[in-house]
Formats: structure tokens, C-alpha cells, sequence
């Protein structure tokens, strides 16, 4: 059963008078408990002294977290129907849910798309992404919809790897963005890593941030909606770093419709659609890669799910 490796968490507090535990668990991905039980162990500073849970902070402190490696655990196969596009021998291509985790991991150790994966396949998933990711080539967010390709043995997985690396493996997106655009098409060529603060954010960080990768995304319009402020965009990837697509167009200005952890949700009209919004507008629509085998040029489509047409029904509606 391997190990993740250990990770460190720094931030500096913003006020004076807040509890560690409270002021940690309000800016890291960790409940209030957890920060308690590490505060216990020793595995947290401030300002390089061992801290207590109960410490009071100061602003400008600096809080440096030690979250220990931890052991995976193996995905268990679960009977979860999958919506597959295609499969043979070595690739198996699913329309993924929004909603769906893509692989076994803290809180989500269940009902993903691995675990389905392993139901469906049996033992034919490639070993190469360890016993939680089995296959995985490459990830959607949760609330992302569409297609993912997973490989069926190693020689695939490495071989797709290649494709995902030399930017021949192509993913097409489809989404909803706030705000007009001003042009028709463009692209955002900004590093991202890591926030500073907020471990449940990537961001755009420019300069000598060593945790930054380069992150380059393509969008084009696809149809306007003034009335309501939202504009129906296609993207394509030549990178594929977490949140790409979500953090790119929220630094432009235009995060999209229903994503409320970059900025999107807060219109009056997505709080009057909210039971159509199932997290962000975006949907992996189309997938374009060569067979790992018989390197065959092959393209994977995927129609839009029920809720985006339907709000884009409605979007439509209000412009006659």
C-alpha cells in the first residue's frame, strides 16, 4: 500500500485575536478537528514555535502546517452504471457525470469513477496510476461533465501519457461564461499553481513562483446572450492543469456561470436558475487522440447534458 507524500501548508494571518484552529480551518481545505488533532501532534508552528490549538494569533503570523504522508488505500469495484463511448482492448472512453469524482480520494472514497472503472473492467486497468488511480490518463473536475479516456493495460497509459505531454491529445470544452467578452476568440497564456491562502483554489501566479506550471487555454464565442449577461463559449486545452479552464477565465474577468469558487454564482439570474446549476457550466464535449496501438486518429464527442440545454433554452428564450 504506497504512501502520498508529506505535504506542507503556509499562510500568514491576516487579524489578530483569532484562534490557530479557527483561522487554519477558514483558509485550508481542513475541518476544525483536523487542525486540533495536528495542533496536538506537533505538527504545527507559528512563527516557528510550536503552536497550540488554542494559540491566539497575531496578523502577520506565519503558520506553516505538516500534513504526514498517508497510506492509499486500494479502490474498491463498485456496480455504478457508466455511460461508455467507446472501448476495445486498450482505451475505454466514458461521458462522465457531473457530480462524479474521478478517483478515490479523502471525503470521496467511493462512487468514483475508478470504482466503476474497476467494476466494469475487471483487472484489465493499467497499473501505472497506482491503486487508487488505476487507468486514469488524465481528470475532469467533479462538477465537470464529459468525456475521459482511461487505459485498459500499461502500454496504453504510457503512450497516452506521451499524447497528453507533446499537446496531441486535444480536449474540447464547452461552457458558460459571465460577463460579454469583448472579442470573438482568444487565449490565456498564464502560469497557475497552488493559491497562497486557499488550498481549495489554483491561481495564476506570475513571477518566481516555483509551483506555477504554464497553463495555456484557447476560447472562442459561440453565441451571446446580452439581455442576461452570459456569453456560450467553446475552449481547448494545450495544457491540463486543476481548474485550468476555471481559473483562466475568471482572471480575464468572466468566471463561469455557477462556479462560486472563482467568482461565478452571484449573479440574480444563476440564483433564480440554481436547481439547474450543478456546480460550474462546463462540459468536456469533445475528445481527439491516436490509438495507443494501431495509432489510428480517433475523436470522442459527447452532447451536452440535460441541464445545460436547458439553461441555455432558457437564456435563448430571453433574447426574443
Amino acid at each position: 500500500m504506497p504512501e502520498s507524500e508529506a505535504e506542507t501548508i503556509v499562510f500568514v494571518a491576516e487579524k489578530s485575536g483569532e484562534r490557530l484552529d479557527a483561522a487554519a480551518a477558514e483558509v485550508t481545505e481542513l475541518s476544525r478537528a483536523r487542525v486540533q488533532k495536528l495542533a496536538e501532534e506537533g505538527l504545527i508552528t507559528v512563527g516557528g514555535k510550536t503552536a497550540n490549538k488554542k494559540d491566539k494569533l497575531k496578523a502577520g503570523d506565519v503558520v506553516e502546517i505538516t500534513l504526514p504522508a498517508v497510506a492509499e488505500a486500494d479502490a474498491e469495484p463498485e456496480d455504478i452504471p457508466l455511460e461508455i463511448v467507446y472501448e476495445d482492448a486498450d482505451i475505454v472512453v466514458v461521458n462522465k457525470p457531473s457530480g462524479m469524482v474521478v478517483h478515490p480520494a479523502p471525503g470521496h472514497e467511493s462512487g468514483t469513477l475508478v470504482n466503476a472503472l474497476l467494476a466494469h473492467c475487471g483487472e484489465s486497468l493499467s497499473g501505472v496510476g497506482g491503486v487508487s488511480r488505476p487507468g486514469i490518463v488524465h481528470r475532469i473536475d467533479r462538477e465537470t461533465s464529459g468525456l475521459i479516456c482511461a487505459a485498459k493495460n500499461d502500454f496504453s497509459h504510457l503512450a497516452l501519457s506521451e499524447q497528453l505531454k507533446d499537446h496531441s491529445m486535444h480536449r474540447e470544452y464547452r461552457m458558460l461564461v459571465t460577463g460579454g467578452l469583448k472579442e470573438e476568440s482568444g487565449t490565456v497564456d498564464e502560469p497557475i499553481g497552488r493559491h497562497p491562502v486557499d488550498r481549495k483554489k489554483m491561481a495564476v501566479l506570475r513571477g518566481t513562483d516555483k509551483t506555477a506550471r504554464e497553463a495555456v487555454t484557447h476560447w472562442r464565442v459561440l453565441e451571446r446572450f446580452p439581455s442576461t449577461g452570459f456569453t456560450y463559449t467553446a475552449a481547448e486545452l494545450e495544457t491540463g492543469r486543476t481548474h485550468q479552464i476555471r481559473v483562466h477565465m475568471a482572471f480575464i474577468g468572466h468566471p463561469l456561470m455557477g462556479d462560486s469558487l472563482y467568482g461565478g454564482g452571484r449573479t440574480p439570474f444563476e440564483r433564480h436558475h440554481a436547481p439547474l446549476l450543478e456546480g460550474q457550466m462546463l462540459h468536456a464535449a469533445a475528445l481527439v487522440l491516436r490509438h495507443p496501438r494501431t495509432g489510428e486518429d480517433m475523436r470522442f464527442e459527447a452532447p451536452l447534458p440535460e441541464n445545460f440545454e436547458k439553461m441555455l433554452a432558457i437564456l435563448r428564450a430571453r433574447e426574443n
